[in-house]
Parts: C-alpha cells; sequence; structure tokens
C-alpha cells in the first residue's frame, strides 16, 4: 500500500507543480549576459505569451512517469525502512527519508535530464517557429544515450545524490515533527487542513536545505543543450559560476520553487496519509501520518523535492 499511496500522491503532485518547475529550470539556467526574463512573474508571463500555456507543461510526460515511480520507491522505502528500524524517533524518520532520497536518484537523474532538456527546447521562440529537437522524454534519453552513452543518460548524478540524500531527510523529518506537533488525529475536524499544511511547508524545508545543489544540477543537465559544453565537473560549474554571477547564482529561481513547494507536497503528503488512513482503518496510530512509519506521505517527498 506504501507504493500504490506513492504513485497517487506523486500524480497529483505533478500536475499541481509542474509549471512551476519549468519556470525554475529556465531561470536557473538562463545567460547572465542576455536575460530573457526578468524573474518569476515575468518567466510565467513570458512563456504563456510566446508558447501558450501549454509551454508550462513542456516535459511534463518525464516527471508524470518518474515521480509516480519515484514517490512509490520512496514512500514504500521509508515505509519499510521505518518498520525496521523500530522506533519511531525524529532521527529514525531523518535516516530513512535519506535512505529513500538515495534510493530514487536511479530514476530521478535521468528522469530530470530529460525533463529539463524538453523544458529548455524551444526557449524564447514562438511556439509556431519553434524547432523541435526532441519529440518526448523518451525520444530525448534515447538520442542522448546514442550520443553519449549511459555516462550522458546519468549526466548529474553526483549532484542529484547530494541534493536528494539529506533532502528526502530534512523531508521526512519535517512532516513528523509538525505533525506531532499539530496533533493530527483521525478524528480531528481540522486534520486535513493541518496535513496539507504539514505537507506544504516540509516541502519548503527540504527545499530550502538543498537548493545551491540543485543550480548546479540543473546546469550541468543543461550544458551542451547548444552544443557546446561549459563546464567539466561540478568544482568547474560552481566556480564558473560564482565568478559570472556572484553567489546570488544560487537563488535563481528559488521563488518559483517555493511558490511550487508548498501546493506540490501539500497535495502529495495529505493525499498519501489520506489514501493510507483509509485503506488501513485498524493502523489509527497517533500520528494521523501517514507517512512511513506510520507513513509518511508527500510528495516531494518531493519533492519536488523533486523535483523529482
Amino acid at each position: 500500500m506504501d507504493f500504490l499511496a506513492g504513485c497517487i500522491g506523486g500524480a497529483a503532485g505533478v500536475l499541481v507543480g509542474h509549471p512551476f518547475d519549468t519556470v525554475k529550470v529556465r531561470l536557473q539556467v538562463q545567460s547572465v549576459d542576455k536575460p530573457l526574463y526578468r524573474g518569476t512573474f515575468h518567466c510565467f508571463q513570458s512563456i504563456i505569451r510566446q508558447e501558450s500555456m501549454l509551454g508550462l507543461y513542456k516535459g511534463i510526460g518525464s516527471p508524470m512517469m518518474g515521480l509516480t515511480f519515484i514517490n512509490a520507491i520512496v514512500f514504500g522505502v521509508q515505509g519499510n525502512t521505518m518498520r525496521r528500524l523500530g522506533e519511531d524517533t525524529p532521527m529514525n524518520q531523518f535516516l530513512a527519508g535519506a535512505a529513500a532520497g538515495a534510493i530514487q536518484c536511479v530514476i530521478c537523474c535521468p528522469m530530470e535530464l530529460a525533463k529539463t532538456r524538453m523544458q529548455l527546447q524551444g526557449t524564447g521562440e514562438k511556439k509556431s517557429s519553434s524547432r523541435k529537437v526532441y519529440k518526448n522524454s523518451l525520444d530525448c534519453l534515447t538520442r542522448i544515450y546514442q550520443r553519449e552513452g549511459l555516462r550522458g543518460v546519468n549526466r548529474g548524478m553526483v549532484t542529484t545524490l547530494i541534493r536528494e540524500t539529506p533532502g528526502f531527510g530534512v523531508y521526512f523529518l519535517a512532516y513528523d515533527l509538525l505533525t506531532r506537533s499539530l496533533g493530527c488525529e483521525p478524528e480531528d475536524p481540522y486534520m486535513i487542513p493541518k496535513l496539507l499544511f504539514a505537507g506544504g511547508m516540509s516541502g519548503i524545508a527540504s527545499w530550502l536545505s538543498t537548493y545551491p545543489v540543485d543550480v548546479i544540477k540543473s546546469r550541468l543537465q543543461a550544458d551542451g543543450v547548444g552544443g557546446k559544453y561549459q563546464y567539466s565537473s561540478i568544482m568547474d560549474c560552481t566556480r564558473k559560476s560564482i565568478q559570472r554571477e556572484g553567489w546570488r547564482v544560487f537563488t535563481r529561481g528559488l521563488t518559483s520553487t517555493l511558490l511550487r513547494a508548498f501546493p506540490v507536497n501539500a497535495a502529495t503528503f495529505a493525499t498519501v496519509t489520506l489514501f493510507l488512513l483509509y485503506v488501513r482503518p485498524d493502523e489509527e496510530s497517533k500520528d494521523c501520518e501517514a507517512a512511513p512509519a506510520s507513513h509518511q506521505a508527500p510528495l516531494q517527498q518531493q519533492a519536488q523535492p523533486s523535483s523529482l
């Protein structure tokens, strides 16, 4: 049931948050010398005007398929790890979340690579005149594999691991602490609003803890889109980014990320928790957090972060 709940929660999260993710990626990788967008809301307006509303959903196929499985893995691994650890403590919630975050990187990294390439396709061009390099996410990964092999498909794997392992640990830890402090109980008439708040704030906490790494990951995965590579390694990308744009580079796209994090993770955690609560009526544990141990619930679980 952990896996099925994760699938349902993941799908709900993708539908809510993908437009914000597209804006985040565009802002993270745009040229500092000739920026196309002045900020989050200008980016939203520009994409809709030039590429229609569908432009905000470019690359959704990859996360819709990938995040469904990722959340199934995350919630399943987290729940089973908590049961193996035995005691439901904040530290165990963090460790179980970190383990889940690390394992899902195998799917998360190629998925986010395809998503990033698709989101950048046709940037700044009118819908009618934009050239499509990739037909869909699968075609994108196939072409990358043909040109660069497995190494190309897994571009950004190290940064994904660095982001996801502590990020998911923070994610589950924050959700556990919030649901406990808010007193989420099945009989509480305000249980759903509390779950939504706990899930949303957990997503924000997770993203804030690892966001600088996400900027570097996005740049590495977008590198080579124009046929020319700028970065030779993680450190090279970090050094060049700071030299050109200063330390503020690590906050590029943060506004759209946080705007996305709350509704996406609120929807994901609440969906997972409520699903588990009603399919396991006998498990009326005092933490109505269907989160692992009793069950973690959410999406971004990212979440977002996805991220996924």
